[in-house]
């Protein structure tokens, strides 16, 4: 059933027009933590899949989403707010536990991968303390927000905040979020 949502959400993201094409003009873009911004021409912008595999510290997650089929979700309309795991996240996994995901490419590595994916495009700014979102795979993330403005998603840190991309969002995290099932 919830592999049968994720597909169906999926499909209906990938119909959404691009919420981007109304969007004229420069946006900005964060090279460090949430609320860091430096201008960028929406020229130069490539769909999340694409950011991702620039960004440099997250080849496991683009590895992970070719093996279990979502790249071309990905690289679809959207918009998506994605909560990137870096690879020294997935390094961070028990012994074994990156092996036995990949063995399962379609069962729980994408219950995993989905769980990383809220449909909408969510700012750094817009991320408040208390706030909740239901990713694609059907699970709540919690955002805190300490007093120095340090943001957590459950107990992962943001740790670079509004990587732009033409169809949503990356925000570069430091711990792989996995589903409740399967903490």
């Amino acid at each position: 059933m919830r592999r049968a949502t994720i597909v169906i959400l999926s499909l209906v993201l990938l119909a959404t027009p691009a919420a981007l094409a109304a969007c004229g003009g420069d946006v900005t873009a964060s090279g460090g933590a949430a609320g860091d911004e430096a201008a960028e021409s929406t020229d130069d912008l490539r769909n999340v899949v694409d950011r991702a595999v620039e960004t440099g510290n997250l080849e496991t997650l683009t590895t992970a989403l070719t093996e279990a089929g979502l790249v071309e979700t990905l690289k679809g309309a959207g918009p998506f707010t994605v909560f990137a795991p870096t690879d020294e996240a997935f390094d961070a996994l028990p012994d074994g536990a990156l092996d036995k995901l990949l063995a399962d490419p379609q069962g729980e590595l994408t219950d995993v991968l989905a769980h990383h994916v809220v449909p909408g495009e969510i700012m750094s700014a817009e991320l408040t303390d208390g706030m909740t979102v239901e990713t694609l795979q059907g699970a709540e993330l919690t955002v805190s927000v300490d007093d120095d403005g340090n943001v957590k998603i459950n107990d992962s840190v943001l740790m670079t905040g509004d990587v732009f991309a033409e169809n949503g969002v990356i925000h570069v995290i430091d711990a792989v979020l996995l589903p409740p099932e399967q903490e």
